[in-house]
């Protein structure tokens, strides 16, 4: 199992898009406030999300109160400003994929505190960032793959054309 927080996420499609690969991946998804949206079941409902039910959604009020509630010691750090490559460490079972805020990242003084656990996706130097979804998404999948995929499908039947 892997585990993708969002800290203080902004925009509701990109959590909603990250919660979707949490509902595919069985990863459980954990929020830190403030969110930038409503996750009530009436919120959920109105927008559509027909996959919510399959994620595990986890609510925290600050940064504080995730790491006292979860115990995570095996985290992982994603920003664009970080010094290591995604692809070129080893992800454990249980492990914790943080991300920061859209217009802002994770705040500093946590990448300084875990600067070995900070890491980025390769891009061009001109190119800002990734969208959150995107690179939630990459890092999850590249955190599996490492796993062995556990407990998800990985061939499907094609069906033939007649």
């Amino acid at each position: 199992m892997l585990h993708i927080v969002l800290h203080e996420p902004e925009i509701p499609a990109n959590t909603g898009n990250i919660a979707r690969t949490c509902a595919a991946t069985g990863s459980p998804l954990h929020l830190i406030r403030p969110l930038g949206f409503d996750v009530s079941e009436k919120a959920v409902r109105r927008a559509g999300l027909d996959y919510w039910h399959l994620v595990d959604v986890h609510v925290y009020d600050d940064l504080e109160d995730f790491f006292r509630k979860t115990g995570a010691e095996d985290i992982w750090l994603l920003s664009s400003y970080a010094p290591n490559c995604y692809a070129e460490v080893s992800y454990n079972p249980g492990c914790y994929l943080m991300f920061g805020k859209e217009t802002k990242g994770l705040p500093q003084s946590l990448l300084d505190q875990h600067r070995d656990r900070a890491l980025r996706l390769p891009m061009r130097p001109e190119a800002r960032c990734l969208n959150l979804s995107s690179a939630a998404t990459a890092v999850c999948y590249e955190a599996l793959r490492q796993m062995g995929f556990p407990n998800l499908e990985q061939a499907g039947v094609m069906a033939r054309n007649l």
